[in-house]
């Protein structure tokens, strides 16, 4: 199996439409908090993940990849992944965005590191799960 495969396949195309959803409820949250409710850029962005990581469970568990039964070990590497995605993307995309921005707003700052950290998460994410949390159930 190589990478192209990886990306272009019927379980990666469930992965995207269920993650649509969850980007829109996760990012509606995000956002409200960071700039409507003032809370901070660590805050906005983990409770965000947290309440998306939930819904995100359930659609990739029973759409994307099917799974009809419970296990202690999918619950905890599912958690894993979405920490481990979580750190990488959004601990990478502050300072980067914070050090190419430097001169900005830091509001607006903020708001592209937020937004530079979802597009990281996306595909870190979407290997963890395919291939850690729900292996051996691929493109159904």
């Amino acid at each position: 199996m190589n990478i192209i495969s990886v990306f272009f396949s019927r379980t990666f195309l469930k992965f995207v439409s269920a993650g649509l959803i969850n980007t829109l409820f996760s990012t509606i949250i995000m956002f409200t908090l960071y700039n409507i409710a003032g809370c901070g850029y660590w805050f906005s962005s983990a409770a965000a993940y947290i309440a998306g990581a939930t819904l995100n469970f359930f659609l990739n568990k029973y759409f994307t990849f099917k799974i009809k039964e419970w296990t202690a070990r999918m619950i905890i590497f599912f958690v894993l992944v979405i920490a481990v995605s979580y750190i990488i993307a959004y601990g990478i995309a502050k300072p980067a965005v914070y050090f190419l921005m430097q001169n900005y707003d830091s509001k607006l700052t903020g708001n592209v590191s937020l937004l530079a950290g979802m597009c990281l998460f996306t595909p870190l994410n979407y290997l963890g799960q395919r291939f850690v949390v729900f292996r051996g159930n691929n493109d159904r």
